[in-house]
């Protein structure tokens, strides 16, 4: 399977992709210089193509977005959103497994 690297948004492109289409999708607020952060990258990598026009996968850097990571008071990095119908359904810190994505991913598919 092929891996692609994951869409970035900036303050912008996050309001309109998460707020005006209301997309079903997960963000992954990340830094370049945080391991856990690098394993967990892979692993959104791997599983987007799965989720092809059902569910769509994003990247923010939180060193060149600040205000979009504080304003949702968010402590550390990776902190995966997960969100919906332009509606927060919640999100997944630090070190995550595949399972944990596919399940969280299933039951917003499936609300």
């Amino acid at each position: 399977m092929e891996k692609m690297p994951l869409a970035k948004l900036d303050e912008n492109r996050f309001n309109e992709v998460v707020y005006d289409t209301g997309e079903p999708c997960l963000v992954i607020f990340s830094r370049k210089a945080c391991h856990v952060c690098q394993n967990v990258l892979p692993i959104l990598e791997e599983l987007q193509p799965n989720y092809s026009g059902k569910f769509s996968f994003y990247y923010i850097d939180v060193e060149t977005n600040k205000s979009l990571f504080q304003g949702f008071s968010l402590k550390g990095v990776p902190q995966i959103l997960f969100f919906k119908d332009g509606e927060y359904q919640g999100k997944l810190t630090g070190s995550v497994e595949e399972e944990q994505l596919i399940e969280r991913i299933a039951d917003i598919l499936e609300s």
